[in-house]
Parts: structure tokens; C-alpha cells; sequence
């Protein structure tokens, strides 16, 4: 999350986006993102350059000899404001649109249809000039930051009840699920993909030796994440995304997860996700074998449904959930809870506060986690309350202390420990007999005990003496007063 200067300059070269006449938030982010990617590739050129310089070796370059010209640090230092817009007009731009020759590459497919819409030369070089006017801190994730305070100016969420997801709750997940160099990771619901560049990124942090193993790298380019989305424009944004994360093949496509048209069965072993919450879908519209798990009109039961078919057996998943998915009556909630516990296996109910997903929606929700094992092995739930995530709950989102997210990663990766917690504390374990009596109830105000003090009253009789003193006091005060006003 984004504060002080360099929200304030984000927010200027937002307002520089408004006053030229981009007014769709999306297409702002669109621009916007075009921009940093540009300047993304010349950092990454430069880096490559001087990697290459202090080992002797040549490197493939994204710039040739005859595009020097085309880097960012090159044209956004061109004097002529009018000459800098004709580079990137018509020269840079077209560049990024055919960087990946292959039209079966994700860049490639999302990158064909996109327009570069900034209408003056006097505009583009105030958004250059701020642009340029970033800090970006190499020891935190500014760029992703950013990418989240400007989609949070998307005001209302999509028809079927879409909200970015904060990068910190991202993270946490992924810490909670480490991707191992092996998995074929998945986000149905992809977005900006924030999902999958954590996952990258946790791998490259804890697994970097995978880049000198042949297959383990290949694996990484070209055939370990997917993303799936139906909105164009958060393709681009996800594809441009990976790629300047280090990804150099992500398999992004434009898919309706639900539909027919997705035929995709046991072929992931990790399901990172955050899918539409309010969204109601007719049964036309829906894959017959996802109606088989549960007859349900609800995206948020049908994506649960979803992520068992798709992954393979052992595969794990840790989904964003709606609280109504917890604890909801109709036959459709039951049947998928009750598919998880009895014949999957499922591990793990963190509850999150309302606040998490503010300013874009209050909605409760919590995180489930399971593996598809499709002969059952739920033996016990475990049951996290988490009250704070670092920030605080209301529309500001201000930083504060309170944070649980370092807790439930400990916990989690030590549930040995867990054994024997009481109910009145933040975690516990449930067993799945109490969980089958309760009619599959997951909502975790079903099982948590609150303890309450006993607080010690005085008798009535000692409350009334102490008003008759005060009123008597009351009473003095005022005759005092009353004589101090007849001197005067």
C-alpha cells in the first residue's frame, strides 16, 4: 500500500490522465501500465548490461543496435516534446506490441489489440516527467503497490463482484501454500495476475537453484502458471505484469472458468484464487460436470466445484471465500462443504476481518485452504480468528501495528503445536465429527468459545449511598457558591 509522496504523485499523473480526457479508470491503468513496462524493459536492459559487462559475456538484448533510441532512458531525455511523442507514437510502441514474435505467446494475443490513446505530446511528457518523478524501491514491491492503489480507483466492483485483492493477504497465502519448483499453478479469476507474480517471486526467493536445472527452468518460463480471465484489459495488464517479473511464457487466456468452453481436469497441483463473490449464473451457462458437485447458481459455490475438478489428486488450494460459503443453509452450500470434508481433505479456516478489502467492499470473508485427495482424510479443521492485518479497518487503510499475518504463518507451518489450544484462543483445532454434527457449519463463530469475565457489582444499597454523597456535595457546592455571589 502506497502513502505520503508518492501517492500524492501518483494521484498528479492520475489527474494529468483526467484533464487530457481519459476518464475510465481502466483505461487509465491501461496507459498508465504501458508506460511503466516501457521503462520497466529499459531497467532491465540496463541491468542485464551491466551484469554482462562485469562477467565478460553477451546477453540477448530486448533493444538491438538500431533501437537504442526506443529505451525510456533515451526518448524521456529527448528535449522536443513533439519529437518524443512521435517516437513513442510510432515507433516505441509498436516495438512492445511485436516484442514477442509468437501469436501463441499470452503477450503476444493481449498485446495485439492494444492502443496507445495519450492524445498530445504535451500530456505524454507530463506523465513521463512523473513517471520518472517515481522512486521505486528495489527492496519492496513499489511497482505492485502501485498497481493496487490504482486499481482501488476503480470505484465499484464488476458486475460479478470482482475486488483486487491487497497484495499483503496475497503474499500471506502463497507463504501459506509455498509453491514448490514442480507445481502447475492456476488462478481461474486472475486479474492482474497478483496471485502468480507471488508465487514467482516466492520461488525465486526460496527455490532459486531451480534456475539452473534445465527442465526446472523451462518448467518455470512456459508451463507452471496460468491465469484466466475475462476482461481484456486485466489480461494485458496481468500478461505485462509476469513478463516484467521474469516470467517469459505465462499461459494467459481469455477463458470463462465456469463454461463449457474450459475443459481443463486434474491438470494443476496448486490453486492460488480470490473468485467473484456475488455473481448468479444460469445453469445454461455453467460446465455440466461442475453442476455435478453441486447444483448451485452461485459463482462463489461454483468456482469451489471448479477448483476440485481442475486440480489433480494431491493438489492443494487456497481460496478467498465469502462467509456466507461457511455457513450457508441452501442445498447448495451444504453439498460443496460437505463434498471437501467428506472426500477431500480439507486443513484450514482462516477468518479475516470486514475491513480487509475496504474501500472497494466490506464484505466478510476467510480463506479456505484443502488438498483434493478424492477418498476423503479430513480428520480435524484448524480455526483461525484473525483481528488485524497490519492495516487498520476502515476506509483510510492507515498502517498500524496489529498484524496477525507472521502468526498464522507460524502456526500454520507448525500445526503440531496446535494440538490441545483452547477454544477461547485465536486458534484451534476442530474435529470433523463435531463438523459433520453441525451440518458442515465452517463459520468459525460456531466453534470458538468466548470467555467472559465475571465482573463484581456493588449492592444496590452502596450505589445509593455514594449518589446521596455526591448529590450532598452537589448541594454544598452550590449554597458556596450561591454566598460568593452575595459578597460580590
Amino acid at each position: 500500500m502506497i502513502t505520503g509522496e508518492l501517492k500524492s504523485k501518483v494521484d498528479k499523473i492520475w489527474e494529468t490522465f483526467w484533464t487530457g480526457g481519459i476518464t475510465n479508470p481502466l483505461e487509465v491503468i491501461e496507459q498508465f501500465t504501458y508506460l511503466l513496462f516501457i521503462k520497466g524493459l529499459d531497467e532491465i536492459e540496463t541491468t542485464k548490461e551491466a551484469e554482462a559487462e562485469i562477467l565478460g559475456i553477451d546477453f540477448k538484448r530486448t533493444f538491438p543496435e538500431d533501437k537504442q533510441h526506443l529505451r525510456w532512458s533515451k526518448f524521456s531525455n529527448e528535449g522536443n516534446t513533439e519529437k518524443m511523442y512521435l517516437i513513442v507514437q510510432n515507433e516505441v510502441f509498436p516495438f512492445i506490441k511485436n516484442l514477442h514474435g509468437n501469436n501463441e505467446s499470452a503477450y503476444a494475443k493481449y498485446m495485439g489489440d492494444a492502443i496507445f490513446k495519450i492524445p498530445t505530446p504535451l500530456m505524454l511528457s507530463k506523465i513521463v516527467d512523473g513517471i520518472n518523478n517515481i522512486k521505486f524501491d528495489k527492496d519492496k514491491d513499489t511497482k505492485g503497490d502501485l498497481y493496487e492503489y490504482l486499481l482501488s480507483k476503480v470505484a465499484t466492483a464488476g458486475t460479478n463482484g470482482q475486488f483486487r485483492t491487497p497484495r499483503h493477504i496475497i503474499d500471506m497465502m502463497v507463504n501459506l501454500m509455498k509453491p514448490t519448483p514442480e507445481d502447475v499453478i492456476v488462478d481461474p479469476a486472475m486479474g492482474s495476475a497478483g496471485f502468480l507474480v507471488s508465487s514467482q517471486e516466492y520461488l525465486r526467493k526460496n527455490h532459486n537453484d531451480l534456475f539452473f536445472v534445465q527442465g526446472l527452468k523451462e518448467h518455470f518460463n512456459n508451463n507452471m502458471f496460468y491465469g484466466f480471465d475475462m476482461d481484456r484489459t486485466m489480461l494485458r495488464i496481468g500478461a505485462m505484469n509476469m513478463m516484467l517479473h521474469g516470467v517469459d511464457n505465462p499461459n494467459i487466456e481469455y477463458k470463462d472458468s465456469l463454461s463449457e468452453v474450459n475443459t481443463d481436469k486434474e491438470k494443476f497441483t496448486l490453486v492460488l484464487a480470490n473468485p467473484p463473490f456475488k455473481g448468479s449464473l444460469d445453469y445454461e451457462a455453467v460446465s455440466a460436470d461442475i453442476l455435478k458437485i453441486t447444483k448451485t447458481k452461485k459463482t462463489e459455490l461454483l468456482f469451489l466445484a471448479l477448483f476440485l475438478r481442475i486440480l489433480k489428486i494431491g493438489g492443494r488450494c487456497a481460496s478467498i471465500v465469502p462467509d456466507g460459503v461457511l455457513f450457508g443453509s441452501t442445498g447448495g452450500h451444504k453439498s460443496i462443504r460437505k463434498e471437501i470434508v467428506e472426500n477431500h481433505k480439507l486443513e484450514a479456516i482462516i477468518s479475516m476481518p470486514s475491513g480487509v478489502f475496504k474501500p472497494y467492499a466490506g464484505v466478510s470473508t476467510a480463506i479456505m485452504i484443502f488438498t483434493k485427495t478424492g477418498t476423503g482424510g479430513t480428520d480435524k479443521v484448524w480455526f483461525y480468528d484473525m483481528k488485524a492485518d497490519g492495516y487498520s479497518l476502515d476506509d483510510k487503510r492507515n498502517l498500524i501495528e496489529e498484524n496477525d499475518i507472521k502468526d498464522i504463518i507460524e502456526r500454520f507451518n507448525n500445526l503440531d503445536k496446535e494440538e490441545g489450544r483452547k477454544r477461547t484462543e485465536q486458534s484451534f483445532f476442530v474435529p470433523v465429527e463435531e463438523i459433520r454434527e453441525n451440518g458442515y457449519d465452517l463459520s468459525i463463530n460456531k466453534y470458538k468459545e468466548i470467555e467472559y469475565e465475571e465482573v463484581q457489582y456493588d449492592s444496590p444499597q452502596e450505589i445509593m449511598l455514594r449518589i446521596r454523597e455526591l448529590e450532598m456535595e452537589i448541594t454544598s457546592g452550590i449554597e458556596d457558591l450561591a454566598e460568593m455571589i452575595g459578597e460580590v
